[in-house]
């Protein structure tokens, strides 16, 4: 059987600058040819500001943004005392169980929808709160941490079906300490997820050496990551998302987020609420999510074990009732031995799976996930001390630039025995430079 591909290109359209990938876990003879369609401007966003009654659509498809102090209240104030808010103004819960803030939301056609709650927290307790719509708990106790200062925002992201016309949209904090001070609710109403690949295909398993649907056929799935969310994060926005599930049909998103290099270890709950935010907008658009844990430098992912145990943690729970999610628990582990990777994923896996028995895990492989050949071994190590756990795969990362046919042979001789992820990529030299500008610059294809 040829082996498993997992094709990444870098690619300039839609404003998502990161590469084109393709998981196919059946066989791919060729690269597959990503379509260049002109490049989308990012979509603007629409805003109900308190001193405007009206409404100026900018962009089809975009975030509608809705004030607090504009929604019904309920033991809450609103007021203005704390710098950074939009609008003129935000709304404090009072330190109580039951406030609430509720908005009225108007819906054109009924539909999923990412709702984006902008709040801030000066304390270092979690406030948690049900948010509510049209009655029904669309999220249960979701939660609202510390923010560092009451005039630093973060956002929250919850997805949920609204009816045409008029919904009611309630958050209600669940603890005597109040709710967090809310400054806005920004609706999302994304593409009807009917008919997508997540509701075709359900959640998938990997069945031998392949990945597989939910009737246990073998299934392709082609799409994009981002770079770097440290870099260009601003890079994923609803138009560029829009655009990639419907304009290109892609199956599948990969969030590339760094651990160093100005990644996560800089700002934990940051760029993990960067991670939960993009995989409600694919869920919202019925894609798949692969969540890249992006280590790299340095390269025994041992390092990063306790934070991994962490992130992974909150994102299997937050996450566990989907059925689009796979996780990538070491992008390139390198300078390490196959022994040493293998125990941290032994040790990480059960961790994850305590809060999601379910999501197929990803687990790199020595020498830059190369199956080992880039330090003079191959996949026998594997092979011969195999990752005891359940509905995993390998990475095997194929730089077109400088990789021949020693690898294209290990690769080859893996996938007839495990099952492996192919991901074709830039040269590393290129693909892994931190970029001196924060636009979405240009790459070119390969």
């Amino acid at each position: 059987m040829r082996p498993a591909r997992l094709w990444k290109r870098p690619l300039t359209a839609l404003g998502l600058i990161g590469t084109a990938l393709t998981l196919a876990l059946t066989a791919a003879p060729t690269a597959p040819a990503a379509p260049v369609p002109e490049p989308l401007a990012p979509a603007a966003a629409v805003t109900h500001e308190a001193e405007n009654a009206a409404v100026t659509h900018e962009a089809e498809n975009a975030a509608v943004t809705h004030e607090a102090e504009n929604a019904a209240v309920s033991r809450a104030l609103v007021e203005s005392d704390h710098a950074g808010y939009t609008g003129t103004g935000f709304v404090n819960y009072e330190n109580m169980e039951g406030s609430y803030v509720q908005w009225s939301v108007n819906a054109a056609q009924a539909g999923r929808a990412t709702l984006t709650l902008r709040f801030a927290n000066g304390t270092t307790t979690n406030r948690p709160m049900d948010i509510l719509v049209n009655g029904a708990l669309a999220a249960d106790e979701r939660a609202f941490g510390g923010t560092g200062s009451w005039s630093s925002w973060s956002t929250a992201t919850v997805t949920a079906d609204l009816k045409a016309g008029t919904n009611t949209i309630r958050a209600t904090a669940t603890t005597a300490n109040g709710g967090p001070n809310v400054d806005h609710l920004a609706v999302d109403a994304a593409p009807t997820a009917a008919g997508t690949p997540v509701a075709v295909n359900g959640p998938l398993k990997v069945c031998g050496t392949r990945l597989c649907n939910q009737y246990g056929r073998p299934v392709q799935l082609r799409g994009m990551s981002t770079h770097g969310l440290q870099w260009y994060s601003q890079c994923v926005t609803t138009g560029s998302l829009n655009a990639l599930s419907t304009d290109w049909n892609a199956d599948v998103l990969r969030i590339s987020m760094y651990i160093q290099e100005g990644g996560y270890e800089t700002d934990p709950r940051r760029f993990t609420d960067k991670v939960h935010s993009i995989i409600e907008q694919a869920t919202a658009r019925g894609l798949y999510a692969i969540v890249d844990w992006h280590m790299l430098s340095p390269g025994d992912p041992n390092h990063n074990l306790a934070r991994a145990k962490t992130f992974f943690t909150e994102i299997a729970q937050r996450h566990r009732s989907k059925n689009n999610l796979l996780f990538e628990i070491a992008n390139e582990p390198n300078g390490v031995s196959w022994s040493s990777i293998k125990s941290y994923a032994e040790q990480l896996i059960p961790v994850i799976r305590q809060n999601d028995p379910d999501t197929p895990i990803l687990v790199g492989t020595r020498a830059w996930s190369s199956l080992g050949v880039s330090d003079g071994s191959d996949e026998s190590e594997i092979v011969n001390n195999p990752v005891r756990a359940a509905n995993i795969m390998y990475t095997f990362h194929f730089y077109a630039a400088s990789h021949r046919d020693e690898y294209l042979s290990t690769l080859s001789r893996a996938a007839d025995k495990l099952p492996i992820s192919s991901l074709s990529s830039a040269p590393r030299t290129t693909r892994e430079k931190a970029p001196t500008t924060s636009s979405c610059p240009s790459a070119t294809s390969i």
